[in-house]
């Protein structure tokens, strides 16, 4: 047998970070032992949105879902006997990306690296933020300069980095299509290159090194055929979009590069271990392929619907990629499906679709204009509610979830509380007191200056790289930097795409909308209210809105009045905003892992301002010790992921409202199948 040469395996990484530096630093250097080639640092919520560890909104946050970076300090701590000249390094961070590349060029340049050679990629597309992650932080405007900044910046003096990562990835979580994934992240990359070359930072001879350094970072369902074709397709419309709008006639620089995280909200808490399976599945949806394989690929655990990973759990995550890479024969072939009339129609359609798509976003001004008039989040919010319908119907089908649901027993999960790691809730206190004594022993003279000098470079025009890099010299810390420009730029509230939804589940008679609409209806009526009001709160850091706006939009299909006021709420707020508006219910949506610390709060202010009775539901990802306990101290009713018939939440928010109100059940509480 002949021995074929094989292509070098993609970059394998594991997106990490929890409690602190330190711990985050351990876990790093221990999976780079077990063959891991790069890095993929997971920051906790305050860092994201630029919030300090001891500031009000980062109660419950910190360490939570990454690693808290409060300033110098802490990013040494978390590169401790890593050589970063050596290692290849990506940052899933937006509103803040500018902050933390330039710590971490400090620290390389501490530990003697030539900067010039420092490999990775800062997140940076802030466009998806807006649109369904939820850690911005600026509008619109001022956010694509720090982007722009960011790139004149690092083409100049860190060539080999990418200072964007165009992310479609949370678009596919908050229900785009393939078509609406490729032309938001397009008409986002349009936006984002225009912006650099009107910017006049960029000599237009040295145009073409800008495009080859937008990376884009990507989503891989379970649909592995729809998948690869839509990656296919992705590389298409980028080379002529690179080639006919910027004249970029080198070929390398106009390749399509990109990384990928399969589907983490994909993933199930009902019989999790099929989750593996998924997994497997869309790795080779970016895989199979070589003329549209990744060059990076990170895969989640298969336990993540039911918490945080172990290290345990992310080395199986690994070897499912080091088993394809170093035992198949994938490597050794060229491109497999080269030739195949049923992928080139499928990719052909997919380009057409999407050009016509980017046309539209085109005319209403490009991506910023889109994100501001709420197009693009209403059309996720519709693509989104639709899906659910879907799989609520019985008409697309998740093993385990709508389909042969009957299970043995999970050796896996037998112990939940073991089957997940957990961060000690005094983590928090821990972390604050280090940020409080870096605050006492910096060069405070030298932070209030760097600060100052941020300030006036904001409200001026030159590029804020510069004074960036000083202000993490000086010691100034996260939260410092981002309020210095949040005092220029002001904060952005982004569309919630909630009341422009259309109506996605139908409520004719004898459907199970139907039933809970006459539920909701009935109650009202006894209650005397005019209509049923539920209050839907996002308390916290937490920005994964998609779970809160579909409840808000089925409940006000149902016939509620809906309260709905976004992301990033204090406990004090959301119960000021429900006495205010006299709600029958507070639901709460918590992702992050915070649920412990801030739904006792919410309870207790509803207490405190005479207010016990409004019942308080509560969904997310919660393990079960978590949620008898949320019960035992006043929730009427907690959901998980397993929930996933929406409509039937809806009712038994009802029954909670009847409950509560010391009204007796209906006749009827069951919502048909």
């Amino acid at each position: 047998m002949t021995e074929r040469k094989k292509d070098r395996p993609w970059l394998m990484r594991t997106y990490a970070g929890h409690s602190t530096a330190e711990a985050s630093n351990e876990l790093y250097r221990r999976n780079l032992a077990k063959g891991q080639t790069g890095l993929s640092v997971a920051f906790d919520l305050p860092t994201q949105t630029g919030y300090d560890p001891d500031h009000v909104l980062a109660r419950g946050e910190v360490g939570r879902v990454g690693v808290p970076v409060s300033h110098l300090g802490d990013m040494r701590r978390l590169f401790q006997e890593i050589p970063l000249e050596q290692m290849n390094t990506s940052m899933t961070i937006n509103a803040t990306a500018m902050w933390l590349l330039a710590l971490y060029q400090v620290v390389a340049e501490e530990q003697g690296a030539d900067i010039t050679r420092l490999q990775g990629t800062t997140q940076n597309d802030i466009v998806k933020e807006y649109l369904s992650r939820g850690t911005h932080v600026f509008p619109p405007g001022p956010s694509l300069r720090l982007t722009t900044d960011m790139i004149t910046y690092t083409v100049a003096a860190i060539p080999k980095w990418n200072p964007i990562n165009i992310c479609s990835y949370h678009l596919q979580e908050a229900g785009a299509t393939p078509v609406q994934e490729i032309a938001y992240a397009m008409s986002t990359a349009i936006a984002v290159l225009d912006a650099v070359r009107d910017s006049g930072q960029v000599p237009a001879e040295k145009f073409g090194d800008v495009v080859a350094r937008i990376s884009f970072f990507v989503n891989a369902g379970v649909r592995f055929v729809e998948e690869m074709c839509k990656m296919r397709a992705f590389g298409r419309i980028w080379d002529q979009v690179t080639r006919e709008r910027y004249g970029i006639t080198n070929e390398k620089q106009r390749r399509f590069r990109y990384g990928v995280q399969v589907n983490s909200l994909g993933l199930t808490e009902a019989q999790p271990e099929n989750n593996v399976q998924r997994i497997v599945l869309e790795m080779l949806a970016v895989t199979l392929s070589k003329d549209a394989r990744a060059r990076a690929v990170q895969l989640p655990a298969w336990n993540e619907a039911l918490g945080l990973p172990r290290p345990w759990d992310q080395q199986w995550s690994l070897r499912i990629q080091q088993v394809l890479a170093h035992e198949s024969d994938l490597l050794e072939y060229e491109d497999i499906f080269a030739g195949s009339h049923v992928i080139e129609a499928k990719v052909g359609a997919l380009v057409d679709e999407c050009l016509a798509e980017i046309r539209r976003i085109e005319e209403m001004g490009g991506a910023m204009a889109a994100v501001e008039s709420g197009y693009l989040k209403s059309q996720l919010v519709s693509s989104h509610a639709e899906r659910r319908a879907r799989i609520e119907a019985g008409d697309e089908k998740i093993v385990g979830v709508n389909i042969f649901e009957t299970t043995e027993e999970n050796p896996l999960t037998a112990d939940l509380d073991t089957a997940i790691m957990t961060v000690d809730p005094a983590n928090e206190a821990r972390v604050t007191a280090k940020l409080h004594e870096w605050r006492a022993n910096r060069d405070e003279p030298r932070a209030a200056e760097s600060l100052a000098a941020l300030k006036k470079a904001a409200a001026g025009t030159e590029n804020l790289m510069a004074a960036t890099v000083e202000c993490a010299r000086a010691g100034v810390t996260t939260g410092e930097w981002a309020w210095a420009l949040r005092d220029v730029f002001g904060e952005f509230r982004a569309p919630t795409g909630v009341s422009s939804a259309p109506v996605a589940v139908t409520a004719e008679a004898g459907t199970p909308l139907a039933v809970v609409r006459d539920k909701v209806a009935r109650t009202a009526d006894e209650l005397g209210s005019g209509r049923l009001r539920l209050l839907v709160g996002k308390p916290g850091l937490d920005g994964h809105s998609n779970g809160a706006e579909q409840i808000a939009v089925r409940a006000r299909d149902a016939g509620f009045e809906v309260v709905y006021q976004g992301i990033r709420l204090t406990p004090e707020q959301i119960v000021s905003a429900a006495l205010a508006e006299d709600v029958h219910c507070v639901g709460l949506s918590i992702l992050s892992g915070s649920h412990a610390e801030l739904v006792p709060d919410v309870l207790e202010r509803l207490r405190d301002a005479g207010a016990p009775d409004i019942p308080v539901i509560v969904g997310g990802i919660i393990p079960n010790a978590d949620a008898a306990q949320l019960k035992a101290a006043g929730v009427a009713a907690v959901f998980t992921p397993k929930d996933f018939g929406i409509t039937e939440i809806i009712g038994r928010i009802v029954d909670e409202i009847r409950r509560a109100n010391k009204l007796s059940p209906l006749e009827s509480t069951e919502v048909p199948a």
